[in-house]
């Protein structure tokens, strides 16, 4: 039986359908809001022996077709999931993570893909809505109705669900927020610098909207009414209370061991012992509670470092708002076109950066654009080495294409326009040490890279990592947290940001939400880690250098009269071609009549320019040329003063004295001086070189006279 619940929300009517398509699913749900339709399945299995946390696959698809286009491709079959999909597959598992019962093993998939887009709503958080709603309506334990909602700031109001137009050119904010009736279980938002106090607010305004959503899903729920398999039940606490009374005091020690290798090291010799003396005989009986042991002890771990933190103790010896050591270097490669290392305590992110030209664009295909290029792009690098691991290395995995798209956009509000900086620009983050906060690391690194690079970017970016742990009575906040406080902790809370405000957030959690006390402290807590990073960062690099580098291509820019395009080109190409060989340099001609020089150096980018502005300029009257003569009649000489524009001097015109001859004053190849005194309204063109000698010689003397020392004529003999 299909069951639809709807409400108006913004401009348009949110609604959710279940009951008619994909029905061998456990669950399935459709979700629509203006024109767009998203559609989620979720199906589940039993639990795989020893598998021990949730198996949540979570994958995102836009058929191009929804949007009423072929892929872009040679082929014309949606292949591997693009950059978008990816991340939106990350959106989507964020926020269900968390609300699955303690213990429960049993593996889940969550597909969503878009049936329709009317190319202004994004699917990505209908699509968490509709995996959501999809969890309520199966037999699966799911402790929801959790939603999600986007918000933009446009005009100093708050927009729910604002288009892609309305994002891209005219709001301040792309806010994505997921939670709970209570609490807010997830954020992802990017933007102009706002002030923490008004991305605050946001937050607030959004979990209105949430709460809103998460009452439709309870109505579709109540309506369908599954039947859920039970909770699972929590193991026994038999292995952990005997660990935590022999081996509590011994982790505690072990938990403080300064440096991340050695107090793995410390926690692992710790290991081999309880196992050495718990295991000792060997027996079948004994061999079989090992797994018991493994969880066992891993909760112990937990346990100590959660209970040093609550009694402000953290396991490098920190204080709660306290940074790590940073080290901040630039110029560190050579050849490369800027380069830079941030290292803050045991994290490591080198930095390179390459400028190219229009042609280095990388084109996007999705379902909002027909031709969408990105002018900046960020890469994330994660190697197995950074945390001394031995891994096979096959391509960029989800977290790193995650992180390097969250430095990207947290710098994107910063990057110069295109106008006055028209170079396309690469940033790769190489992670060579890491024990936590990497993704800020790189947009440290990344901003002093820019700089040292010669972008001109309008403030330096800095971003911390804010940790949590929260017990039933209390709760702390940590500042720039390392890899045990994440893993142990609750919460994983990056902020990026200018000193002016915030430019990009994440949140991510383990617990069941967090309130809006919780958030303003961290945002307050960040904000103050930030300033701090950002001193550190200014002392290596204060702002951009002015220039580029030498090794990077010069990049000119002018703006053409769209009729002369073809005048540039030439017949198939030839005029544009012979100036880029005659000078070594790229010429890109656009639709508008902006025209991108590109040369090796200086020189041969200004000459190209030089050429492409004589060969398009529009004659100007009054403005004196230097003319080549192409042809000489009795009347008077024909002379070219731009290519492929000549005009008429007549005879009278040549010279101050008669002129019996025209050839006696000039022949066809010579370069003479000539003012345009007139076009007339057939555009043929008037030239005088009488006039223009005379304006010329009167200006030499002036000059003359003035280097010199000696006053004009006519101010001579004034009395002063």
């Amino acid at each position: 039986m299909k069951v639809r619940v709807e409400r108006e929300i913004g401009d348009s009517v949110f609604w959710l359908e279940t009951g008619e398509l994909a029905k061998q699913a456990a669950g399935a749900c459709l979700v629509g809001f203006r024109d767009t339709v998203v559609l989620s399945a979720v199906t589940t299995t039993a639990a795989k022996l020893g598998v021990d946390f949730l198996p949540l696959t979570c994958d995102y698809r836009e058929r191009l077709a929804a949007a009423g286009k072929f892929p872009g491709g040679f082929f014309k079959r949606e292949g591997r999931p693009t950059v978008k999909e990816i991340l939106t597959s990350r959106l989507i598992d964020r926020p269900l993570r968390p609300m699955f019962p303690d213990y429960f093993y049993d593996e889940v998939q969550v597909q969503a893909m878009v049936l329709a887009s009317d190319r202004q709503t994004d699917g990505d958080v209908l699509a968490i809505n509709a995996s959501a709603a999809a969890l309520a309506v199966s037999p699966i334990p799911f402790l929801g109705p959790v939603a999600a909602v986007r918000l933009g700031y446009v005009d100093g109001a708050f927009v729910p669900f604002p288009t892609h137009e309305q994002l891209e050119t005219v709001s301040d904010l792309d806010l994505v927020v997921a939670g709970t009736r209570d609490a807010i279980v997830m954020i992802e938002g990017f933007a102009q610098e706002l002030p923490e106090d008004r991305v605050a607010e946001a937050i607030e305004v959004a979990h209105d909207l949430v709460r809103v959503l998460c009452d439709l899903q309870q109505e579709l729920a109540e309506r369908v009414a599954p039947v859920k398999n039970p909770l699972p039940e929590a193991p026994s606490s038999e292995w952990f209370d005997r660990l935590r009374e022999r081996y509590y005091e011994p982790m505690r020690e072990a938990k403080k061991t300064p440096g991340k290798q050695a107090r793995a090291e410390a926690v692992a010799a710790l290991k081999d012992k309880a196992i050495s003396e718990l295991f000792a005989d060997a027996s079948p009986e004994m061999l079989a509670e090992v797994e018991k042991f493994e969880r066992a002890w891993t909760k112990l771990e937990k346990r100590v470092v959660r209970d040093l933190i609550l009694e402000g103790h953290r396991p490098d010896g920190r204080g709660l708002t306290d940074l790590r050591e940073i080290v901040c270097k630039v110029d560190v490669l050579p050849r490369v076109h800027g380069s830079a290392l941030f290292q803050r305590g045991e994290t490591q992110a080198l930095i390179t950066v390459t400028l190219g030209t229009s042609k280095d664009e990388q084109k996007v295909d999705g379902l909002m654009e027909e031709d969408l290029f990105k002018k900046f792009m960020l890469d994330y690098y994660f190697p197995p080495f950074c945390t001394g691991e031995c891994r096979p290395i096959r391509g960029p995995g989800r977290r790193e294409i995650g992180h390097g798209a969250l430095a990207e956009r947290s710098l994107k509000a910063v990057l110069p326009d295109p106008e006055q900086f028209p170079y396309t620009i690469r940033v790769i983050s190489d992670i060579l040490e890491s024990n936590g906060s990497s993704s800020m690391a790189t947009v440290c690194g990344a901003t002093m890279g820019l700089m040292a690079a010669g972008v001109p970017i309008t403030a330096p970016v800095a971003g911390v990592s804010i940790g949590l742990v929260k017990e039933p009575d209390r709760w702390v906040l940590m500042s720039d947290i390392i890899g045990d406080e994440d893993h142990f902790g609750d919460m994983d809370f990056k902020v990026a940001g200018t000193p002016t405000g915030i430019t990009g957030m994440q949140l991510d959690l383990k617990v069941r939400g967090i309130d809006h006390e919780i958030i303003r402290a961290t945002l307050s807590q960040a904000r103050q880690a930030r300033m701090e990073i950002l001193k550190k960062m200014l002392t290596a690099i204060a702002r951009p250098r002015a220039e580029v580098s030498e090794f990077a291509p010069r990049v000119l820019r002018t703006k053409i009269d769209p009729e002369k395009i073809g005048l540039l080109i030439g017949p198939g190409g030839k005029t544009v071609r012979q100036i880029q060989e005659a000078t070594d340099t790229l010429i890109e001609i656009q639709d508008d009549g902006t025209v991108v020089i590109a040369g090796g150096t200086d020189e041969a980018a200004q000459e190209a320019l030089r050429q492409v502005q004589a060969l398009t300029a529009t004659v100007e009257v009054g403005k004196i040329y230097e003319g080549r003569v192409t042809a000489i009649k009795d009347f008077g000489a024909f002379i070219e003063i731009l290519p492929g524009r000549d005009g008429l001097c007549h005879i009278s015109e040549l010279a101050d004295g008669y002129v019996s001859h025209v050839s006696d004053v000039c022949k066809v190849g010579d370069k003479v001086q000539v003012k345009v005194i007139a076009i007339d309204d057939q555009d043929r063109i008037k030239l005088s070189r009488r006039i223009a000698l005379r304006e010329l010689g009167a200006q030499q003397k002036k000059q003359q006279q003035q280097a010199s020392g000696s006053p004009p004529r006519e101010e001579r003999g004034r009395k002063h």
